[in-house]
C-alpha cells in the first residue's frame, strides 16, 4: 500500500504539505491578494524536530515560533503581541498551528521512523505519555497532572486535555483521538490570544490555517489534515468573529 494511502485511510482528506503550501499561499495571492513578500508567518506547533512539514518557510521568511510540546501556544498573549508588532507595513499575519501525529509504513498511529533511525519512536512524543498517563489503571489515586517548574509545558499540556480524558480513552483510536482533542485546544486558545491581542495589529487582516500534521518515514512526504482556514478583519474589534472560508468556492477549488 503506498504511503498517500495508508494516511488517507485515516485522514481523508489530508495533502502532502508541499500541496498545502502551494494551495493556501497561492489562495492568498489571488483571492485576497496579499503580498508575501509583506506577510509576517508564525506557527504554533510542537517543539518536535520532525515539525518542517509545509513549505511555507521557505517562501514566508522569519517564522515567529508561538508552540511547545504538544502544538499548544505557549508563548502566550505576550507572545502573540510581541507578533503583532513586527508585521511589515501595509502587510498581513498568517498562523499555521496544530498537533502532529506519526504514522508508521504499515499503517500504526501514534508512531514513526524518525530520520536516521531504524526503530520505531512516539510522535507527537508529548501527547503519547499524556496518553499513557491518562490510561494508567492502578490502586493509587487517580492520575490529576499538578504544576511542577522543571516540566511545566507537559503539565499544561496535560491540564489543557483533562477535559476530554474520558472521551480520548474511551475512544476506538485513543492515540487519533488525543491528537484531536489537542487540535481543539490549540484552536481554541490560538483564537482567544488573538482576540485579546486584537487592538495591537497594525495590519487589515490575520489569516489562521490549522490543522493536524501525519509525519512518515524519511522517504515520503508528510501530510497535513486541514481543520479550518479563517480570515479576521482586525478594523472590527469590537465585533470580533473568526470567519472561516472553508465553504467558499475558491476554498473548495483548491
Amino acid at each position: 500500500m503506498e504511503i498517500k494511502e495508508t494516511v488517507n485511510k485515516h485522514y481523508p482528506t489530508a495533502k502532502t504539505g508541499a500541496e498545502i503550501t502551494d494551495s493556501y499561499l497561492s489562495l492568498l495571492e489571488t483571492e485576497y491578494k496579499s503580498d508575501l513578500k509583506k506577510m509576517l508567518f508564525a506557527t504554533s506547533v510542537c517543539s518536535d524536530d520532525v515539525n518542517v512539514s509545509t513549505d511555507f518557510r521557505k517562501v514566508l521568511s522569519r517564522p515567529f515560533t508561538m508552540g511547545g510540546l504538544g502544538g499548544l501556544p505557549f508563548s502566550g498573549f505576550t507572545g502573540m503581541v510581541a507578533f503583532s508588532h513586527h508585521i511589515p507595513d501595509d502587510g498581513d499575519a498568517f498562523i499555521f498551528y496544530g498537533p502532529h501525529i506519526g504514522i508508521t509504513d504499515e499503517g500504526e498511529l501514534g508512531r514513526m521512523r524518525r530520520i536516521g533511525q531504524s526503530r520505531l519512536t512516539n510522535s507527537c512524543g508529548a501527547l503519547m505519555l499524556a496518553l499513557e498517563r491518562f490510561s494508567e489503571k492502578s490502586e493509587e489515586p487517580i492520575y490529576v497532572p499538578q504544576n511542577v517548574y522543571y516540566d511545566h509545558q507537559q503539565i499544561q499540556l496535560e491540564q489543557s486535555l483533562m477535559p476530554f480524558k474520558h472521551d480520548i480513552i474511551n475512544s476506538d483510536n485513543p492515540k487519533k483521538a488525543i491528537t484531536d482533542y489537542t487540535y481543539i485546544a490549540i484552536d481554541k486558545q490560538i483564537k482567544q490570544l488573538v482576540k485579546m491581542s486584537l487592538s495591537e495589529f497594525s495590519c487589515k487582516r490575520i489569516f489562521l490555517l490549522g490543522g493536524v500534521i501525519i509525519n512518515t518515514s524519511e522517504e515520503f512526504n508528510d501530510y497535513v489534515d486541514v481543520r479550518n482556514f479563517d480570515v479576521i478583519n482586525t478594523e472590527e474589534p469590537n465585533n470580533f468573529e473568526s470567519i472561516s472560508i472553508m465553504e467558499t468556492e475558491a476554498f473548495k477549488n483548491l
